[in-house]
């Protein structure tokens, strides 16, 4: 045998070290699990006594994130199960089936008997035979404090037709785990990464197993070639020939005691079974020889993230929806939220991101507008005309209590229509919408499905200071057009109920400072009086005045009060984000 090379020792050493912290987590962490299990009994034990399956008509589900969302095979309907839910002191986690009805705009609730036991962050996957089946794989359980986790390993099935949950119990599958990527491939289901966390310690997964939908059997693969580091919360897709595609996903390693090191992976992967394609009705998917090949994308890739959204869009693309950046200040921790999209082409080996074309109808308009000023003037004249510059749009979601989620984009101004490619057919993607639309806020975790070429988007979540809003709107998009978003489930996230962790006496003050965002919770009731007294004077908006006017004229006063509201030590680029939000709430509340 040969030498071995630098890259394949370093491979084989990081093996061998997660292998050892895999071992020690799982000992620290089979104690945690064992408490675990006792809450996780009580709650399968309700659920034993549901004997009959029943369906009501329901109001749209609750807040929740890291839940799965699933197009039903056969019908025009969604499917949404599990998920989370925190309030600011206790986590819940949710076993709910419900039903969105496309055509109706309407949901309802199946409760059945012998259902999953509650979790978030799992994995879930539909496949057309028997009328429809949701495979549901892994996922945690977490204790109401947030303190302890429970992974989960098991493998269910709801049959469709019949509206029955079956555990499908058989060994050699994947260890216990959350935020791996599950993907049907070839009358297989491919499972990849995840973690697995404790009180004291996590690791992270880079393996890959494939369970046979006709043999009911796991087998762990064993691919050749350098593949991705340890991951979870990554892009994975199948292409039309079975092969996987992997992008990006989040990891964190301990660089010291008590210091850990988040890192955002920006690679792609294309983890192929050789041969496959080739004859019909042959191996098993477990049987081929599977390579891992480092990918090379052209195009305009996303930004990098962790938390974001993916789906299987049509002509042969894959999706990206939001996700989040979060910036280490020196002891906390700020996130950029996204609410933007990017398709990843799988022909083509190419990303690029996904803006809206705006309505045919105004299209129409601004090019008949564009028409009539062009025979109105000269060439010359026209020439001589600078375009009007970009503007910004800013949208926000403010609490009563004064907690505000900014949104800002920039889009090209009324007159201009960006020029369109020849030769790219994405570019047809590229003409951004004049105008303020309605879109979805920037969020992370939200659940995402694909139904007749239609995106659709429910949940997830945002955070602002220590606040988390989590949500249960839900919007849609036709991805064939890329016109607008539309509105389906409307959510007013400042209704949102928000505990605050109490101390001693001071629970009233700690919640009421810890709801208003950086303001300070010893803030007395003279301080109160002179801030009401304060929003009473704020600057006027005058007649027919837009806020594209309204706010360079009173720009600086709310710089001044997001300042005051957010303390010396705030970030220029924070502040201008609560002063432009307080701006657009107050114009909007005086016109």
């Amino acid at each position: 045998m040969g030498k071995k090379s630098k890259k394949e020792k370093k491979v084989k050493g990081a093996e061998k070290t997660a292998a050892k912290m895999e071992k020690k987590v799982s000992k620290r962490a089979k104690k945690e699990e064992e408490d675990l299990e006792a809450l996780i009994a009580e709650f399968q034990t309700l659920d034993a006594k549901k004997t009959q399956i029943i369906e009501t008509a329901c109001p749209p589900p609750s807040p929740r994130l890291n839940a799965s969302l699933s197009a039903h095979p056969e019908r025009d309907e969604l499917i949404l199960f599990g998920g989370e839910y925190f309030n600011g002191q206790k986590t819940f986690l949710y076993n709910e089936l419900y039903v969105y009805n496309i055509r109706k705009n309407s949901w309802s609730k199946a409760d059945i008997p012998n259902p999953p036991p509650r979790r978030c962050a799992h994995q879930a996957a539909v496949v057309p035979q028997g009328g429809g089946q949701l495979w549901v794989f892994g996922g945690e359980f977490a204790s109401p404090d947030g303190e302890q986790f429970y992974h989960y390993k098991d493998l269910w099935v709801l049959h469709l037709a019949t509206k029955t949950w079956e555990q499908i119990k058989v060994t050699g599958g994947p260890s216990g785990r959350s935020g791996h990527r599950m993907v049907t491939c070839k009358r297989q289901l491919i499972v990849f990464g995840g973690f697995h966390e404790s009180a004291r310690d996590y690791v992270y997964y880079n393996d890959v197993y494939a369970f046979n939908l006709d043999t009911f059997t796991w087998t762990k693969l064993s691919p050749s070639g350098i593949g991705p580091a340890p991951r979870s919360g990554c892009q994975m897709a199948t292409t039309p020939e079975g092969n996987i595609i992997l992008y990006g996903g989040y990891s964190k390693q301990r660089i010291k005691k008590d210091v850990d090191k988040g890192t955002l992976h920006t690679d792609m992967f294309l983890l192929k079974a050789e041969g496959v394609g080739k004859e019909e009705g042959g191996l098993p998917l477990s049987d081929y020889k599977w390579v891992w090949n480092r990918l090379s994308p052209s195009g305009v890739k996303p930004t990098p993230r962790s938390g974001f959204s993916v789906a299987i869009g049509p002509n042969n693309r894959s999706l990206l929806f939001g996700g989040v950046h979060d910036e280490e200040e020196e002891e906390r921790i700020e996130g950029d939220f996204f609410s933007d999209i990017y398709f990843y082409d799988m022909g083509k080996n190419r990303w690029f991101p996904g803006q809206l074309k705006g309505p045919k109808s105004e299209k129409k308009k601004r090019r008949r507008g564009k028409k009539a000023e062009a025979e109105g003037a000269g060439d010359g004249e026209a020439e001589g005309q600078s375009p009007q510059g970009p503007v910004e749009i800013v949208k926000e979601v403010v609490a009563e209590d004064g907690t505000v989620m900014t949104i800002r984009q920039v889009v090209s101004a009324p007159e201009v229509e960006p020029e369109r490619s020849e030769s790219e057919d994405e570019e047809e993607a590229g003409d951004e919408a004049s105008g303020q639309q309605v879109e979805p806020c920037p969020r992370s975790n939200a659940m995402l499905a694909v139904k007749h070429g239609v995106l659709y988007v429910y949940g997830g979540m945002f955070e602002v200071g220590d606040r988390q809003f989590t949500l249960n709107d839900l919007y849609s998009i036709d991805l064939h057009k890329m016109e607008e978003w539309k509105v389906l489930v409307e959510m007013d996230p400042k209704t949102q109920e928000w505990l605050e962790e109490s101390e001693s006496d001071e629970e009233g003050d700690d919640v009421e400072g810890a709801e208003g965002g950086d303001e300070e919770a010893e803030e007395d009731s003279d301080e109160k009086s002179e801030d009401d007294e304060e929003e009473k004077q704020h600057p006027s908006v005058q007649l027919d005045e837009k806020y594209t006017d309204y706010l360079p004229r009173t720009e600086q006063y709310w710089i001044k009060l997001a300042r005051h509201n957010m303390g010396p030590d705030a970030k220029e680029k924070k502040v201008a984000k609560l002063a432009h939000a307080m701006a657009k709430t107050f114009y909007e509340g005086s016109v």
